[in-house]
This record gives C-alpha cells, sequence and structure tokens, in this order.
C-alpha cells in the first residue's frame, strides 16, 4: 500500500532569527502571521489565499546557529505557485527588489524564478502551463532558459491555479 497523499500542505524551517524571518515571508509573499508559539520560537505563516491552517512554519534556533552547507544533504528547495504568469514577473521584480533574486528557468510544463530568504534557505516561485498545453514536457522536465517576456506574450491573462479563490476558506462540511 501507499500513503493516500494529496499534495504538500505546508512546509517548516529552520531560521536563526525569527522576527526578521517572519518579516522576510510577510513582505515578500503577503503571508499573514496564523499563529505564534513563543514557547518554541515558532510562527505560523499563512498566504491570503490559502485554505490551509498554516503554509509555512517558522522555528527560531538564534542566532550562532550554522547554516547548512549548499549542496549538502537536505532540503534543496520549496516551490510556490502563483496563478499567472505576471503573478511570476512580480515574484520576479519583488525579489530583486528584496536582494533575494537567485534565478530563473524554464522546466517545460512550468516557468520559474528563484530565491533566497535571509537563512540561506532557496525557494522556488513557479507557474505551470494548463494541463492540456503540457505536450511532450507532461513527462520531461528541462531545465532551459526562461524568456518572461515571450512567456507573458504567449500565456497572459491564463491562470492555472484552478481552485485557488481570495478570502478565507470554506467552512468544512465535515
Amino acid at each position: 500500500m501507499t500513503i493516500a497523499a494529496v499534495r504538500l500542505n505546508h512546509a517548516v524551517l529552520f531560521v536563526s532569527d525569527l522576527p526578521r524571518a517572519i518579516d522576510f515571508w510577510t513582505g515578500a509573499f503577503g503571508m499573514t502571521v496564523a499563529a505564534t508559539e513563543p514557547r518554541a520560537d515558532a510562527a505560523f505563516l499563512r498566504l491570503d489565499r490559502s485554505g490551509n491552517h498554516h503554509d509555512l512554519g517558522l522555528f527560531g534556533i538564534g542566532a550562532g546557529a550554522p547554516p547548512r552547507a549548499r549542496g549538502t544533504v537536505g532540503l534543496y528547495h520549496l516551490a510556490w505557485q502563483v496563478d499567472t504568469v505576471e503573478d511570476l514577473e512580480q515574484a520576479r521584480l519583488t525579489l530583486a527588489e528584496r536582494n533575494a533574486y537567485t534565478g530563473e528557468s524554464s522546466h517545460g510544463a512550468t516557468k520559474s524564478v528563484y530565491g533566497i530568504d535571509p537563512d540561506g534557505n532557496e525557494f522556488e516561485v513557479m507557474w505551470m502551463l494548463p494541463r492540456e498545453d503540457w505536450g511532450a514536457y507532461a513527462d520531461a522536465a528541462p531545465v532551459d532558459r526562461l524568456d518572461l517576456a515571450e512567456e507573458i506574450r504567449r500565456w497572459g491573462g491564463v491562470g492555472t491555479a484552478g481552485h485557488l479563490q481570495p478570502g478565507p476558506a470554506e467552512p468544512s462540511t465535515r
């Protein structure tokens, strides 16, 4: 038997300075603090359009904690999905304004920009082509140069995050 997971619900990061991390993630992504746990020096952040209790947990472990060296065993990056390719362009601008932009690429079915938080945790902001347009990319994941201007020309105004809706989550019917 396999685990019947449907998607990743949230991620949790260790950070050296909790207030600094909260400032970064709320400022860059517009997240709000859903809850805090002072005894654990922790905060739980929620994206505005999320139906999750929290999308990102942050646990402060102190300024003296050494960062994980790039290329060592452990998490490589998180990927945050946006609805439109214009949202991806805005993400690139936001990351550049915060000196957090590290690159971009096309993976065929997804288009991505990359950033890094103040603790060196890498993340991806990605937009996905409509499923019916994946074509040869359905079973491939190239790492190619991203021409974001061309992607906007071709895919501008196309939302692909589907079920995401602004505002609070629908109440459970259970």
